[in-house]
């Protein structure tokens, strides 16, 4: 990761703007052309210094839902258990943990309703308790790297 990549990865932390040519706009402020900015973005995640690139709604503000989740897989059921999670659309992603809820993940649904049935179809379909562990309070933690 160069320089450039840096100020990529810093300028698009603060949104695109809304207009006719998004990454145009942004490539000229770097002073790098649009197809150059699209290209490091492209290597960025192909590389998985990038693991995810794409906006972030607030679900609750549009009437949806998110939560953390756990459950307690089994050693021996894990990976059964990473299939059955993962066949559900509203889970945005899942993660192992070294803890005695040792598969997080996060929910995501169009209503609150939809979050509690989701839970529960999950439940039913793995046989284990789903730990539902909402946030509290929002934290915005805003990476900047040095160029």
């Amino acid at each position: 990761m160069d320089d450039i990549d840096r100020n990529i990865i810093n300028t698009l932390q603060n949104g695109l703007p809304i207009c006719e040519s998004p990454y145009r706009q942004i490539a000229v402020a770097l002073n790098i052309t649009e197809t150059e900015l699209l290209t490091r973005l492209k290597n960025l995640l192909a590389n998985g210094i990038l693991t995810r690139f794409g906006p972030l709604y607030n679900a609750g503000q549009m009437g949806g839902a998110l939560t953390l989740a756990a459950v307690k897989a089994p050693v021996g059921r894990f990976e059964e258990i990473t299939g059955i999670i993962n066949a559900f659309p509203e889970v945005a992603h899942n993660y192992a943990r070294n803890h005695a809820l040792n598969i997080w993940f996060v929910l995501a649904t169009e209503t609150p309703e939809q979050l509690q049935q989701t839970i529960k179809a999950i439940e039913i379909q793995t046989g284990l308790t789903v730990y539902n562990l909402p946030k509290i309070k929002e934290y915005f933690v805003n990476l900047k790297l040095e160029a």
